[in-house]
Order: C-alpha cells, then sequence, then structure tokens
C-alpha cells in the first residue's frame, strides 16, 4: 500500500476532504460548524490540489471577521494532499438562516 503522501487522489476526494474539515471548524457563538451554518458558499480544487474557499460570516461585525477565515486557510492547507488554500470572504449573497442545512436548523430548534 503507497505511503498517504504519495497516493494519488482526485479533485473531488480532495474536496471532500477539505469539507469535512471545514465541519470541525465552529463559530464560537453558534454551536454548529461553519458548513452546516451554512458560511460557505464554494469549495474549489484546481488541477494543482490549490483550494479557493468562498464563504461568509453571520454578520459583517462578526467578532470573528478577522481570525475564522484564517483558521479555515490554515486548517485546509494543512491537509496533506492540499497544495495551498485561499479564503475570500463575501457579503452577497448575506447570509440568513435559510441557508443553514436541516441538520443545523434542528440542532439549534428551528425545526
Amino acid at each position: 500500500m503507497a505511503d498517504k503522501k504519495t497516493r494519488e487522489v482526485d479533485q473531488k476526494e480532495v474536496e471532500n476532504q477539505v469539507i469535512d474539515v471545514l465541519k470541525t471548524i465552529y463559530d464560537p457563538e453558534i454551536p454548529v460548524n461553519i458548513y452546516e451554518l451554512g458560511l460557505i458558499y464554494e469549495v474549489n480544487v484546481d488541477e494543482g490540489f490549490n483550494v479557493q474557499i468562498d464563504m461568509t460570516l453571520t454578520s459583517p461585525n462578526c467578532p470573528v471577521a478577522e481570525s475564522l477565515p484564517a483558521e479555515v486557510e490554515t486548517k485546509v492547507a494543512g491537509l496533506w494532499s492540499v497544495k495551498s488554500a485561499k479564503v475570500e470572504i463575501f457579503w452577497d449573497p448575506p447570509w440568513d438562516k435559510e441557508m443553514m442545512s436541516e441538520e443545523a436548523k434542528y440542532e439549534l430548534g428551528f425545526l
């Protein structure tokens, strides 16, 4: 069996690895991970395994506006299969609770 650092992976597999990492990152004010919370708009993995993540925050005044995108970049870039990671913050469309997964809505008592 090949060493994991030399193992061949495809872009979809790396995207799934990135999503798994995103599900370990939480907004400190809401007990739901940022992926289920709907803060991740898009995950793109190019042929060189560079990752671009488009995300938002719950509000422009979010207390983790500086630290959360940096945490996302650091954790995703730390994946063995990722060459680099870049996070871009978008405010349009603005986040609202309808962007949450069914699981997140249930967890927070919206269902």
